[in-house]
């Protein structure tokens, strides 16, 4: 066995890692979250939009797009849950709960703009 076993490249021991970074990327994380929240805020307003310039809107588009607007509410609150936590020394994994409902949101905004754009309805 060679003298760096065990030892990183070039031969050097491996630094000791922190429990977290003290740098930027929980500054990173949280911006990634408040630009998933500004992308999902603009699907709600263009479905809102949509029904504005579809004349006389008539209850299944009304529906669609308090749907989609409560839909967009639920995912920016959890985001603003996930953000609040990572504000923590040592933040706990995302709960899978919070993950089902983030993944829901987004499902549930691509259907609702989708179906509003959708001609005939």
């Amino acid at each position: 066995m060679g003298a760096s076993q065990g030892a990183g490249r070039g031969g050097r021991a491996p630094r000791p890692t922190a429990d977290r970074d003290p740098g930027l990327q929980p500054e990173r994380t949280r911006l990634a979250w408040r630009r998933t929240v500004l992308s999902a805020a603009v699907v709600a307003v263009l479905a809102g939009r949509q029904v504005l310039r579809s004349g006389a809107p008539g209850p299944v588009e009304v529906t669609l797009a308090a749907l989609v607007a409560l839909v967009w509410v639920a995912f920016a609150v959890a985001a603003d849950l996930r953000m609040r936590t990572m504000a923590a020394g040592r933040p706990t994994a995302l709960p899978a709960r919070l993950a089902l409902l983030v993944a829901g949101c987004t499902v549930g905004l691509a259907a609702g703009g989708a179906a509003l754009l959708l001609p005939g309805r």
